[in-house]
């Protein structure tokens, strides 16, 4: 097994005892990201904002792993108002294109710092 840390400063640092992303192979595990700016490290206002926020922090990590968006197989988002799910998919469509990725939402009672989306994800390259 051949395993790197990614880390990248274009994406909110790690807010506790894990990486940004790790990749093992081929496949990269990429950590929750919420609606944080990467610069100033506090939540962006408003449940657009952070969906925005959300895949911009994701296509960074793809990035420094050496990949993008396109290669994202799986995403995973968490919700904690399954009503903002609409948006969700409306942004979304700005960040990935046909085809998408294997996706599941789950509705959550609350996220880290107060955050109202958070999206995981696991990339291929190479």
């Amino acid at each position: 097994m051949n395993k790197s840390i990614i880390q990248t400063g274009e994406a909110p640092a790690a807010i506790g005892t894990y990486s940004q992303a790790v990749r093992v192979d081929h496949t990269v595990y990429m950590s929750g990201q919420i609606g944080l700016d990467p610069a100033s490290m506090q939540l962006v206002d408003g449940v657009d904002a952070q969906i925005h926020q959300v895949f911009k922090n994701l296509a960074a990590v793809t990035a420094a792993a050496g990949g993008s968006l396109a290669d994202v197989v799986k995403l995973n988002v968490f919700l904690t108002d399954l009503g903002h799910f609409p948006r969700v998919n409306e942004i979304m469509a700005g960040y990935f294109s046909q085809p998408y990725p294997a996706r599941a939402a789950v509705g959550v009672a609350a996220l880290p710092r107060g955050a109202l989306v958070e999206a995981d994800a696991v990339m291929v390259v190479g």
